[in-house]
């Protein structure tokens, strides 16, 4: 049996970004955690925001897939702040459905296991927000060394979310 983790990420990535989330997905399967997501593997009855509530409750744990969804070269961030900041370089964003997904799974105290790419920073990506640590992306082929690392981030995040299905 499978055991159902909420799953947050795009719909529409590129071909290395679809690669990196399938073999995510695989890995998921073989440490014996399924994939749910509302537009991908469940559609709502109700608003998207209730039926990510509702998922979410019903799921042991939690993957977020922090991938590059808006990238801008020109702009200015906390405009009308001491901290304004002109943006001259390219600066890139995820969906804003991994920070609402991310939140509901942490307020429900759900496992959470959360990747990003590099270029990804802000809210549940930047280190010490919370007692996770954020792990880069998978992107790429990698080392056989790489690769076992990953697998037994993976066999971790499982453990958890196995204690956390059976004990509640």
């Amino acid at each position: 049996m499978l055991i159902p983790v909420f799953g947050s990420s795009p719909t529409h990535l590129n071909p290395d970004q679809d690669l990196a989330r399938r073999v995510i997905l695989g890995e998921l399967g073989r440490v014996g955690l399924e994939w749910r997501s509302v537009g991908q593997t469940d559609y709502p009855a109700s608003s998207p925001l209730r039926e990510v509530l509702t998922l979410a409750k019903h799921c042991a744990g939690g993957v977020i897939l922090g991938f590059s969804q808006f990238e801008t070269e020109t702009g200015v961030l906390k405009k009308g702040t001491i901290f304004q900041q002109a943006v001259s370089e390219p600066t890139y964003f995820p969906t804003s459905w991994n920070q609402l997904e991310a939140g509901i799974l942490f307020a429900l105290g759900k496992p959470l296991l959360v990747f990003r790419e590099e270029s990804i920073v802000g809210g549940i990506f930047d280190n010490g927000v919370t007692d996770l640590f954020i792990h880069p992306m998978p992107m790429k082929a990698k080392s056989k060394k790489d690769k076992q690392a990953f697998r037994e981030i993976l066999r971790k995040y499982a453990a958890e979310v196995h204690r956390h299905y059976y004990d509640t």
